[in-house]
């Protein structure tokens, strides 16, 4: 069960925005990911708790952030429940989307395994439901991503395989580069791989 932190900073200007803390691990069903968001001076600012099936589709998504509260899944596409800090108001959502995403590394994790893309893959469409900071607002965006390599590199508990991604995003055309090993992100924009406890975990080969 890999554990560790990231540390998250706006990518434009790189502003250090905190750091996530996190724990996850594969299972009978699929893959949780849970995690605690830290501010900079050390408050705790919010939380994700994310289930895939053995697909990689969001089964269970729980995020909290700045007292706002989203709950998802899978349904019709993806379907959620949006909740205001004071718990009376709650927005109902659904949209024809593949699968969600917002500022946490899970998300990239989430949606390489629900494209399970090989470097022999076409480039490949996905919609996500974007929850943004720090109201956690949804948006629709489209991305295109592409597995551009996939190496190994040795470690002392044998070859870790990285993957390389190309992700585009459609409405902007902005393009950037996320490394992932296992079930762990090791660098995206914004995404810094400050500490972990134990290897990432291993999904079976597509």
């Amino acid at each position: 069960m890999p554990r560790g932190r990231y540390s998250l900073h706006d990518p434009h200007d790189h502003t250090p925005l905190g750091e996530e803390h996190f724990h996850c691990a594969p299972g009978p069903s699929g893959w949780r990911y849970v995690s605690q968001l830290i501010t900079p001076s050390g408050d705790q600012t919010g939380s994700v708790d994310l289930a895939l099936d053995e697909l990689g589709r969001p089964i269970r998504l729980e995020l909290h952030a700045g007292g706002w509260q989203v709950r998802g899944a899978a349904l019709d596409g993806v379907t959620w429940v949006r909740t205001d800090p004071s718990g009376v108001h709650a927005t109902e959502g659904n949209v024809g989307a593949h699968a969600f995403a917002a500022g946490s590394p899970s998300f990239l994790v989430a949606t390489s395994r629900l494209l399970r893309l090989t470097p022999q893959s076409p480039t490949t469409r996905v919609r996500l439901v974007l929850f943004t900071d720090p109201v956690l607002a949804p948006r629709t965006i489209d991305q295109s991503w592409a597995l551009m390599k996939s190496e190994a590199h040795a470690t002392d508990n044998g070859p870790l395989i990285v993957d390389e991604y190309q992700v585009n995003a459609l409405d902007t055309g902005e393009q950037h580069t996320v490394h992932i090993a296992g079930d762990v992100v090791l660098a995206a924009p914004g995404i810094e791989l400050e500490a972990l406890e134990s290897p990432p975990s291993t999904f079976p080969t597509p």
